[in-house]
């Protein structure tokens, strides 16, 4: 028997992200790094426990780091990622391989992106490693009405994947 989402949250002492699910820091590295893109240091790299459950989302936003995705547990996960030049791709998390899931994938830096549980599921573990670390200062939640403004053949996606 699969354990619970309240498993996973109770164990791994998850709390509210602020973009949807559950997480944990798990790692912050010691080593920082001064970057003419970045105002001011960031560590070198950052992992994270990331927990979504069926019916929730995690919302479009985008930092300026790349992001490797790692699958650990539960149903797949569709993160669906727009491009600056419009394109938009779904990345199914998970380890039916031979239907197309993936156990890890990266979303570049700079590109709009968002995930829920792939629509049979009941929840998705995962994990997230940002290089350079992860800082709230690259962080950016989309605003629905102006993300579907530029992207507007993706306006269904964008408004069903964000927050009024």
């Amino acid at each position: 028997m699969k354990p619970s989402a309240q498993y996973w949250i109770d164990h791994l002492r998850l709390l509210p992200h602020p973009e949807g699910g559950y997480f944990k820091e798990t790692y912050r590295a010691e080593t920082e790094v001064s970057l003419p893109q970045f105002a001011g240091i960031r560590q070198v790299s950052t992992g994270i426990y990331f927990l979504l459950t069926q019916g929730n989302f995690s919302a479009f936003h985008r930092i300026q780091s790349d992001e490797m995705w790692h699958f650990y547990a539960g149903n797949s996960l569709s993160i669906f990622v727009i491009y600056p030049n419009g394109v938009l791709s779904e990345i199914r998390l998970g380890l039916d391989v031979e239907n197309g899931e993936v156990p890890q994938a990266v979303v570049p830096a700079k590109c709009w992106f968002a995930s829920r549980v792939h629509e049979q599921g009941d929840y998705a573990l995962v994990g997230c490693t940002v290089s350079p670390g992860f800082d709230f200062a690259d962080f950016e939640m989309a605003d629905r009405q102006a993300l579907a403004e530029s992207y507007p053949s993706h306006s269904t996606l964008i408004t069903t994947l964000t927050h009024s």
